[in-house]
């Protein structure tokens, strides 16, 4: 069968054969993820960071297509069916998402990405005459054989290997950097579970450092954080608007989602007319209406999206303890004296809250780590001293600068 090469800067050629695979990625669906920024507004710190999310859902087939094989190879049975519907399910995995990825999340629609991919999915399903029916059985986890989800959905899945590597690749950060191909060679499966080798443990303690670093360095830089909560703001206060009838330019295809509250319900009940909708959306139509929405006598909605686009950002502290109210309120008033707004409006310009993240989570479903004795432990209990599984909190305060 013939198939198409693409050069991918992270992991070098990557094979598409002819057929369903090859038909996915030309759907107008797939073709919309290279207008979605992988990585939202981290080029606003990291000026190379403009990679996609075409990018990512391509090099996650590569390596789900790399794990696959090197299974194969170790006895594991895996039929064509299964090979095929594995990768086809991580292609389709970031289907759902929207403009700026995970940064608009719940701000347009009260509707996850994941649960997006699903209706993307059964839609593509219905066009392509159920070829997908296995590939949405493995996504949803209702495939008797749990080891595809993992690699799909996992603490060792191919998605993280590699939006670890390429986002390191792009934003310059090595810390960042894993061996996923030495990870992927020490999987095995067991009564249709995950495991990885015994001498495959630091490799993956590797991974987990990487994986926090890269949060609290790129993910959660506390610049990007800026950007990205006022960003938030912006889609807040235009369907506030919206939804009032206030707000004077037109918006694109973004309109519909400012005018009314868009829910999972109304995905359920209209999903084709909602998903051409949401299709129709991207980081282009965001960026078209930030600059309308600079133009608009509304102060807040002006303010912020004139800021953003020229990258006035915010200031942000962290602070391992929350804020006070009164710290929070004093920033208001000098917000309120510097803009001369009320107090009402002037917090709309003050955030604060909490991000968090920890190294390695043992309730969602641990590790699993095959020693050359055969037996299996859980990987929290397979090294000679305790990992870190302690969720680190960090509060913050973000207010205008000046």
């Amino acid at each position: 069968m013939k198939s198409k090469i693409i050069n991918d800067p992270v992991h070098g050629f990557i094979s598409l054969p002819q057929g369903i695979l090859l038909d996915i990625i030309e759907h107008p669906y797939f073709q919309r993820l290279r207008r979605i920024a992988q990585v939202s507004l981290t080029h606003y710190v990291y000026p190379g960071a403009i990679h996609t999310r075409f990018h990512h859902a391509l090099g996650a087939m590569h390596l789900m297509d790399q794990a696959l094989s090197s299974l194969r190879a170790k006895g594991v049975d895996i039929s064509d069916e299964e090979f095929l519907a594995a990768k086809q399910a991580i292609l389709l995995h970031d289907i759902g998402h929207g403009p700026f990825s995970h940064t608009l999340e719940n701000s347009l629609i009260g509707v996850s990405h994941e649960q997006l991919s699903i209706f993307f999915m059964e839609k593509l399903n219905e066009e392509f005459g159920g070829a997908l029916d296995l590939a949405i059985r493995i996504f949803k986890n209702e495939y008797p054989r749990p080891f595809l989800h993992q690699l799909i959905s996992g603490q060792l899945d191919m998605d993280r290997m590699d939006y670890l590597s390429r986002d390191s690749y792009f934003t310059g950060v090595y810390e960042g950097v894993i061996g996923y191909d030495r990870l992927i060679k020490m999987l095995d499966v067991r009564e249709d579970e995950l495991v990885v080798e015994e001498k495959g443990i630091y490799s993956i303690e590797k991974f987990l450092m990487a994986r926090r670093l890269m949060y609290w360095q790129v993910y959660l830089h506390k610049t990007v954080l800026a950007s990205e909560l006022m960003l938030i703001r912006v889609l807040q206060r235009a369907g506030a608007l919206g939804r009032a009838g206030a707000l004077k330019s037109h918006s694109g295809a973004l309109s519909v989602f400012l005018e009314r509250e868009i829910t999972a319900k109304d995905f359920e009940e209209n999903r084709d007319e909602w998903l051409d909708a949401f299709s129709r959306l991207d980081d282009v139509d965001v960026l078209y209406a930030l600059k309308q929405f600079a133009r608009e006598e509304d102060f807040l909605l002006s303010f912020l999206s004139s800021s953003i686009l020229s990258r006035k950002l915010f200031k942000l502290r962290f602070s391992q303890e929350p804020f006070s109210k009164e710290e929070i309120h004093r920033q208001v008033q000098k917000t309120a004296r510097r803009f001369d707004l009320p107090e009402e409006q002037a917090a709309e310009l003050v955030f604060s809250g909490v991000e968090s993240n920890e190294e390695y989570n043992i309730k969602a479903g641990e590790i699993k780590i095959l020693f050359k004795s055969g037996e299996i432990l859980p990987f929290s209990e397979s090294l000679g001293y305790e990992i870190q599984h302690r969720l680190i909190k960090k509060y913050y305060l973000c207010v205008p600068k000046g």
